[in-house]
């Protein structure tokens, strides 16, 4: 009786609600919706535009383009599920490249070797983060804010901020550069890695209790702690986790780029935190889904490539990104007020 009765009373609730409020309740239940719907408005727009962009050989290259950034939001994603944020995250993915570059190269290194030592070391760097965040609870903005002039500089160092070209790299270092193609639609093995990180970490999130946790540590910390949540350690696994996504990004650049270089994506720590906040994860933590961090990685490419197109020079290529975070963030905010 008392089932009814509830029952009854949410669908009272409901028909109260104008068609405003069922739309920011079903982007609040459904946070990939707008972005998805974003994404269609861009392909849209910019076919009407360009009669090059939504072609076969236009699409291959805008996906190639959209790896290195889409596999580095993941680890953001993660990162900014539980409420904090890396600007380490290009940093640490260079550091990696070049470790494993030269390794390869001037210590006559097997190339899986230095592959794994690379990958290795950008976990490692990871971790770190996850100490100084868990361990000295000092804020992850300062921390991977320190760390990213740290890894930056010790990149540089190693490196002499000299840049290896890819016929000085064994294979194994260039071959998700490779791929294959259906006509003169080009897939690299870069993409399908991307395409493996995105399941294997949806599963994780959606599936494990590792994942749940995840979650409820950027809803509310001390309540999940509180809960019996073991939140440090959480925080830990979260960023470590995100440094060995990086070294597997700092593998994917080296394919795309056909080079290891020190400079290589300048804009990556901006380019992977607009790819999740447009992809509807809140920056308060809790809420968003992996699919929506690849949606917006998709946006944040198209917009460049579209406009690219267009002859639009990078000046006000990087205003519409702005725009675009902003525009994100407003919807975020308005869509949050549901719980309130």
């Amino acid at each position: 009786m008392s089932s009814t009765t509830g029952s009854a009373a949410a669908e009272f609730a409901r028909r109260q609600q104008s068609p405003l409020q069922r739309v920011q309740n079903l982007l609040h239940k459904r946070p990939w919706l707008s972005p998805l719907f974003l994404l269609f408005v861009a392909f849209l727009a910019f076919f009407i535009a360009t009669p090059t962009f939504f072609t076969p050989s236009s699409m291959g290259i805008l996906l190639q383009q959209t790896a290195v950034v889409a596999a580095l939001a993941v680890g953001q994603t993660i990162v900014i599920l539980t409420a904090g944020i890396d600007l380490s995250v290009g940093a640490i993915m260079v550091l990696s490249m070049m470790v494993m570059a030269s390794l390869a190269r001037d210590g006559g290194m097997p190339g899986l070797l230095a592959l794994l030592i690379g990958v290795a070391l950008a976990t490692l760097a990871g971790l770190l983060n996850g100490l100084l965040v868990t361990r000295i609870n000092l804020p992850p903005f300062i921390v991977t804010l320190g760390t990213l002039s740290i890894f930056t500089a010790i990149a540089l160092l190693y490196s002499g901020g000299e840049s290896i070209q890819a016929e000085h790299l064994p294979r194994i270092l260039n071959f998700l550069g490779e791929g294959f193609g259906i006509g003169s639609f080009r897939l690299t093995w870069g993409i399908v890695v991307v395409v493996l990180i995105y399941a294997v970490m949806a599963f994780v999130l959606s599936q494990t209790a590792w994942g749940r946790y995840v979650y409820a540590v950027g809803d509310d910390a001390e309540s999940s702690r509180l809960s019996g949540v073991p939140s440090r350690r959480i925080l830990l696994g979260v960023y470590t986790v995100a440094g060995l996504i990086y070294g597997l990004a700092a593998w994917i650049l080296i394919g795309r780029a056909g080079a290891a270089t020190p400079n290589a994506v300048p804009d990556a720590n901006l380019a992977s935190i607009t790819a999740v906040v447009i992809g509807g994860t809140s920056l308060f933590g809790g809420r968003g889904r992996l699919i929506g961090t690849l949606i917006g990685a998709l946006i944040v490419q198209a917009f460049s490539f579209g406009l690219s197109q267009l002859g639009v020079n990078q000046q006000w290529r990087y205003l519409a990104t702005g725009v675009l975070v902003i525009l994100a963030v407003a919807i975020d905010q308005w869509i949050r007020k549901v719980k309130a």
